[in-house]
């Protein structure tokens, strides 16, 4: 296959160095705002360099990824589709409800393939806590916890443009556990909060540092999600499923950056996980294998645009709670 990859900063050269090592991508073409930034990735991977992203669609690729600026995402995913080519996307489609729908009925009338990246569906914790959970071995599942920590601010400029904390980090929570229980999110209560030097810039940006929410889903199971953008300690990822046989935690491990405060527990990590590069690098390659794969038509679709539309709507009914300061119900998403 020969594959387009649009958007060649931190995340678009990940993906083009993943999809240079899997078998059966033939060629790689490059293409990013930045025709400098593109030769660059490009010549690190052995591809070819587009002069623009538009050049891509033009190149006679078979399939694109897209990791470009959020902003770009609808209209990309629209190009991909009117070339009749299956698309690999990073979340979100759009960062509003109305360009989400807009791109995802293009592809819908396209009748084209569009796969989001929902990494952590990929990841072999959550995969496992997954078939552990839909086997029946934690019994009723009464409560989960979900956390999601950067260990430092984004650039300012990264801020205003990113929609904001529930909408660029819980929203990953939100999918994970809807992909993991099966269950919908019916209501939701969040706050948020912003403290330290850096307080500043995300008020200036509309934005919080640290956010919280309650989901409770359509079966009765109480879900807490936070997110912070200031854990010094490390880039820390875990689900909490406790049900009333057993408890699982996705994430514990020996780079989870914790430290006990029991004599006679752990130590803490000699090396905790950075960033989410680093944490998930794996899934992110099973992610873009089972995209190739998906795209040659040999898997179904792993994680359908749709997807992203569903947690997006949690997302925005907790921006509406945050703001307002009430439960908010999750309003339903509108037919395919």
């Amino acid at each position: 296959m020969r594959i387009g990859v649009v958007g060649a900063g931190r995340i678009g050269a990940h993906h083009a160095e993943v999809l240079a090592s899997l078998g059966g991508v033939e060629e790689l073409v490059i293409a990013d705002t930045d025709p400098h930034r593109a030769a660059d990735v490009a010549a690190r991977v052995r591809a070819r360099a587009a002069p623009s992203p538009e050049a891509v669609f033009d190149g006679g690729v078979d399939a694109v990824v897209i990791a470009a600026t959020t902003a770009a995402h609808p209209a990309l995913i629209a190009r991909a589709a009117r070339a009749g080519l299956p698309a690999f996307c990073e979340k979100p489609v759009a960062l509003g409800i109305p360009g989400t729908l807009r791109a995802l009925r293009e592809v819908d009338a396209a009748g084209t393939l569009l796969q989001l990246g929902f990494q952590r569906r990929f990841d072999a914790g959550f995969l496992t806590a997954r078939t552990a959970l839909r086997a029946g071995r934690l019994g009723r599942v009464h409560t989960i916890r979900a956390v999601t920590s950067d260990p430092a601010p984004p650039p300012a400029a990264f801020l205003a443009r990113s929609g904001g904390l529930i909408r660029d980090c819980l929203v990953h929570d939100f999918d994970a556990v809807r992909w993991l229980t099966g269950r919908e999110v019916t209501e939701v209560y969040a706050r948020g909060a912003a403290g330290g030097a850096s307080a500043a810039v995300f008020e200036e940006a509309g934005d919080v540092d640290t956010a919280a929410a309650l989901l409770t889903l359509d079966d009765g199971t109480l879900v807490t999600a936070t997110a912070t953008r200031c854990n010094g300690a490390g880039y820390d990822v875990r689900m909490e499923l406790s049900g009333e046989r057993d408890q699982w935690v996705v994430g514990l491990d020996a780079r989870t950056p914790a430290t006990s405060a029991e004599p006679a527990g752990p130590p803490p990590p000699a090396r905790p996980w950075t960033g989410f590069l680093e944490r998930f690098a794996p899934a992110y390659r099973a992610e873009l294998a089972a995209f190739v794969r998906a795209a040659r038509g040999e898997v179904p679709n792993p994680c359908p645009g749709r997807e992203g539309l569903y947690a997006l709507l949690v997302a925005e009914a907790c921006e509406t709670s945050r703001r307002e300061n009430r439960p908010v119900r999750v309003a339903a998403a509108p037919p395919a």
